[in-house]
């Protein structure tokens, strides 16, 4: 048998994250609203009664584990698939083989699908209504969101098992569990690491047992070369730059811009810096950040602020032409601008004129209000009684401008923040003049 001398040193040694794994229910940690004893999801597979299934969950959440778990439990054979290098000759052969297994043995099959994201719709297509007849049951493992990656009529005959990330003392459970294990862990070597280098351990891998178990690994391995007490700060310094979790394609990169957008329309300035730094710092695009800015700054803030727009535009600007790491401080400014600005969302209301054009038509436009180009369309009256504004008091006069069937209609409804309670002002004193049918001319 190999030492653990032999085992931390080989590059050819399988990772601890792959020797420590579970290898029954019991032993999978911070899944317990499905698996605790009892729960219906841990009852089907113990009594073998698995239905059609997708695990989603973020990396290193135990979604592989399970799978291997569930080919443990069932007396069905169990059939891995890729994603990726399949294709549907082979989708043509699993179900085949399926077939003949369930008129010959009676046996049903199983079918695994890791990163069922990457399924293409030409392989969904084809396992269908293989799925639908019962012939195949259906696993799915995604760190993605189903509903955006797997087709409805497949989704329709799945049941969804949402798998959690780890609790730092879900990790912390995990990381005692490999230092002591004799056999598959690092228990032989006796080390003692202290609560808070675990701790820190557990921390830096934001809920990715996988994470956690390899910046285990680099600690023991540096733990063990040391001759002094090995401290928190030697455990730092093994650790290095772990990356944040955030993937910039996946569903954590549309989370993390939707809290922060979220934090900036509810002006707390101090989350929407948080997010816009977890971005930045695992290393999103700057630009894509730049371009959220300057939609938020005409969705949420608008008209109460004018300048709010001309700021990130202008950072826009900025960070296109200095790029990273100086970008991060037009980014900055624009944020805390944008988040302490008074907001109005009033430039919604050109959707609300969208969906009166989708109901109504090409409405007749005023005859008054047409372009009178050639001789014939003055003759028919186009533009006659038209009252040109600037020749009135105040520049404006009362006249119809919406067809007839919308007129008195709102569209647009000013806030009372920043510039936009001005503007509500001088529109109540021209709604006011509409009203008294005022037409003073200069």
């Amino acid at each position: 048998m190999r030492s653990m001398t032999d085992r931390t040193n080989s590059g050819g040694s399988p990772p601890l994250a792959d020797r420590i794994r579970p290898t029954n229910l019991d032993e999978v940690v911070g899944q317990d609203h499905l698996l605790a004893p009892g729960r219906p999801f841990r009852a089907a597979i113990e009594a073998d009664r698995l239905t059609s299934a997708i695990l989603w969950g973020p990396p290193g959440c135990g979604k592989t584990t399970l799978a291997r778990l569930l080919a443990q439990h069932t007396a069905a054979h169990f059939e891995g698939f890729s994603a990726v290098l399949g294709s549907v000759k082979d989708v043509r052969r699993i179900v085949e083989e399926a077939r003949t297994r369930r008129d010959w043995e009676k046996r049903r099959t199983l079918l695994f699908v890791d990163e069922i994201h990457r399924f293409n719709k030409a392989q969904q297509d084809a396992f269908l209504p293989h799925v639908e007849s019962g012939l195949l049951v259906l696993v799915g493992a995604t760190t993605e969101n189903p509903s955006f990656q797997v087709i409805p009529a497949l989704l329709s005959r799945c049941s969804v098992m949402v798998l959690r990330p780890l609790e730092p003392a879900d990790a912390m459970k995990i990381l005692r569990r490999a230092l002591e294990d004799q056999e598959r862990g690092f228990g032989e070597l006796e080390l003692e690491l202290g609560d808070e280098i675990l701790a820190r351990i557990a921390e830096t891998a934001g809920g990715d047992a996988r994470k956690a178990l390899g910046a285990l690994e680099r600690v023991v391995m540096a733990a063990r070369e040391s001759e002094a007490p090995f401290t928190t700060e030697d455990a730092a310094a093994a650790l290095g730059d772990d990356s944040l979790l955030y993937d910039r394609s996946g569903e954590e990169h549309y989370n993390v811009i939707s809290a922060f957008i979220k934090s900036l329309r509810g002006s707390h300035v101090d989350a929407a810096l948080y997010w816009l730094a977890r971005m930045i710092e695992a290393g999103e695009d700057p630009m894509f950040v730049a371009r959220r800015l300057v939609v938020f700054a005409s969705e949420d803030v608008g008209n109460a602020d004018p300048r709010g727009l001309q700021l990130a535009l202008a950072a826009k600007d900025a960070v296109h032409f200095l790029g990273l790491p100086e970008a991060k401080f037009p980014l900055s400014q624009a944020t805390i601008y944008l988040a302490t600005a008074p907001k109005s969302n009033s430039a919604g209301g050109y959707f609300t004129a969208a969906k009166t054009v989708k109901q109504h038509g090409a409405l007749q436009v005023p005859v008054h209000l047409r372009n009178a180009a050639t001789p014939l369309m003055k003759q028919l009256g186009y533009g006659k009684g038209y009252d040109y504004p600037h020749s009135y008091d105040g520049h404006h006069v009362a006249q119809q401008y919406l067809p007839d069937e919308l007129e008195g209609v709102r569209f647009f409804e000013p806030g009372d923040q920043g510039f936009e309670k001005t503007i509500r002002q001088r529109i109540e004193i021209w709604e006011d003049r509409h009203q008294r049918g005022v037409r003073k001319k200069k």
